[in-house]
């Protein structure tokens, strides 16, 4: 149930407005800016309705102070004024206010404003959310869905009894990349990468990512570590095809180093150490000459290309 802050010194509009709203909403009434700004910051509400009346109200400092605080989360506010106060309520608007609601208070406007400003706080809420699981350059997952979806495929292979492959990719010698040709075709160099590798990711059960600058990471549910070894020598070959010219690369062409590591978990089994596994054969790979695949497979045995 979506909460909503009342701020109002009246005790009388503190009862009527919670018969309104306790209908549909949990609501929480304090009567000072001070109760009202500690509750405000935790984030926890949906809707603010903020006293005009109140003494900090005075020039709105606190109507200041508070989107000062909340101005990140986009947290609607509601300011309830006198009849004679329009000009303050029309100020208030100025200063980041939502909306104003004219004393006295109907159940009906308090109804219809509060669903449209909580509806439009949740839509605003599941944006932000959505954005933040795609990565803004590639349009691949973003790194805090990658470190959600992980730890449910571990969990998911530990459920199941199946091995899950974790691939950690690093475009070659990037940063000499950056400097000779420049951090805008970097960025094109990433689209091209994310955009050849995902086309190879392609299964419901796959996760691939963009983890942090020049490094993606992936997750692949089920298949054995030499099948998915194969797979990922495959994809280290097609992003050399692709062609992109680097002058400080051994052949001459944008490539990738890829490191790995096949498990069937168990329930005891750390996802992290286990990653941290798959950075240590992304490691090696980069040691050994770079665009290479170098894994760990099921059996602890180690696949590389210049040992398979």
């Amino acid at each position: 149930m979506q909460k909503i802050l009342i701020i109002e010194e009246n005790q009388e509009d503190i009862e009527f407005l919670k018969v309104i709203l306790d209908e549909d909403y949990e609501s929480k009434a304090v009567c000072t800016a001070k109760e009202g700004l500690a509750c405000a910051v935790t984030g926890e509400y949906s809707l603010i309705f903020i006293d005009t009346a109140l003494p900090e109200m005075e020039e709105f400092a606190f109507l200041k102070e508070l989107q000062e605080k909340i101005i990140s989360w986009h947290i609607p506010v509601i300011l309830l004024i006198d009849e004679a106060d329009v000009r303050r309520g029309e100020r208030g608007l100025a200063l980041g206010a939502s909306d104003y609601i004219v004393r006295p208070l109907y159940p009906l406007v308090v109804k219809s404003r509060a669903r449209a400003y909580v509806s439009l706080y949740q839509y605003r809420k599941n944006e932000k959310e959505k954005a933040v699981m795609v990565d803004s350059l590639t349009g691949i997952a973003s790194r805090r869905r990658y470190e959600m979806e992980y730890i449910q495929k571990w969990q998911e292979a530990v459920r199941l009894n199946v091995p899950v492959s974790v691939c950690v990719f690093d475009v070659d010698r990037f940063r000499t990349y950056n400097e000779r040709y420049g951090y805008p075709e970097g960025d094109k160099v990433l689209i091209s990468v994310a955009e050849a590798i995902s086309s190879c990711l392609k299964r419901g059960t796959d996760l691939f990512a963009r983890y942090d600058g020049d490094r993606f990471a992936a997750v692949i549910l089920g298949g054995n570590g030499g099948d998915v070894y194969k797979h990922l020598k495959t994809i280290c070959r097609m992003v050399e095809k692709l062609h992109v010219p680097h002058w400080d690369s051994a052949s001459g062409w944008v490539t990738v180093s890829i490191g790995g590591a096949t498990v069937v978990p168990r329930l005891e089994d750390s996802c992290d150490l286990f990653f941290e596994t798959a950075q240590n054969m992304l490691s090696d790979a980069k040691k050994s000459g770079r665009n290479q695949v170098v894994w760990t497979d099921e059996k602890m045995e180690r696949l590389s290309e210049k040992e398979a």
